[in-house]
């Protein structure tokens, strides 16, 4: 079994970290909220005083925090993971933040004799908390498969896809499509709540059949009872969305349906619903009159 350290225990690090746990893994968590360092002491790991004290003789500290800020302080400052990580370890970052900070971070994280791995994660943190969903890797083939017993423990499917910076850019490419597949279920949803039909029934149907996706099936039994426990919180998601525009225009890449999806959402996160789950953008559209759109109009 291997030490772990785990900086950032929100809804996704709080998953990732219990698997571990429960994995057998030995974890010292940190967060700067102590309920949250707690409740990893609750189901057996170790509740750590400080970033320096979740990385002290780990032989891999995962990262997973908020913001791209809080990612480079914690690594690359002055009390970070970079100075006080043991000569040899391993920084696995998870965070969804963009490519150039990502390398930005490997470069620092060389200069200090330490490993870095790319590692996002593409899953709600109801799916991780069931092992459902994928690590995606970036970095040295050979210090991923050196952190793949903590990698697969955390999520059974860990895959590597290239160099560092590719692991970020897929996960963005695969919230693009999370942003846009829920919006669209949302509309279909929408389209049959007006036209009376019932909607446990109707996701039954849709779900078995050709229309699915997995945004459907996650986050479609939210919008049918409109209760939007945060899976993924929208203000976050916000920031995701960023994210994938800022990459888009990196790349020159048009991202026609991503722009009219982000108008959507913004006007959620407007309307006050930041904390919830970015499923919640149903609400808008239950909103629009329903001439919107029509021929004439």
């Amino acid at each position: 079994m291997k030490t772990v350290g785990f900086i950032g225990l929100g809804l996704l690090g709080h998953a990732l970290a219990s698997r571990l746990v429960a994995a057998g893994h030995e974890v010292a968590g940190y967060d700067v909220l102590p309920e949250r360092r707690a409740a990893l002491a609750a189901l057996g790991g170790k509740a750590a005083t400080s970033v320096a004290d979740a990385a002290a003789g780990a032989e891999a500290i995962c990262v997973a925090l908020p913001t791209l800020q809080s990612v480079e302080e914690v690594i690359l400052g002055g009390n970070g993971l970079a100075a006080h990580a043991a000569p040899g370890a391993t920084v696995i970052q998870m965070s969804t933040i963009s490519p150039t900070l990502t390398e930005r971070l490997a470069q620092g994280v060389a200069a200090r004799g330490l490993s870095f791995l790319d590692c996002p994660v593409s899953g709600t943190s109801a799916m991780v908390a069931r092992g459902d969903g994928i690590i995606i890797g970036g970095g040295d083939v050979a210090a991923f498969e050196r952190a793949r017993p903590i990698l697969e423990a955390m999520l059974p499917r860990a895959i590597h896809v290239g160099s560092v910076g590719h692991a970020t850019l897929l996960k963005l490419v695969a919230n693009l499509l999370v942003g846009v597949h829920s919006l669209a279920a949302a509309e279909a949803l929408a389209m049959a709540r007006r036209g009376g039909l019932d909607l446990d029934r109707a996701l039954g149907v849709l779900t078995a059949g050709a229309a699915t996706s997995r945004m459907l099936e996650v986050r479609g039994p939210m919008i049918a009872c409109d209760e939007y426990p945060a899976q993924m919180k929208l203000d976050l998601f916000m920031k995701d969305l960023h994210l994938i525009q800022d990459a888009a225009r990196a790349l020159g890449t048009p991202i026609p349906l991503t722009d009219v999806a982000e108008r959507f959402y913004d006007a959620a996160h407007r309307a006050g619903h930041a904390a919830e789950d970015l499923a919640v953008v149903a609400t808008v559209l239950s909103q629009l009159p329903s001439s919107l759109g029509q021929s004439g109009e």
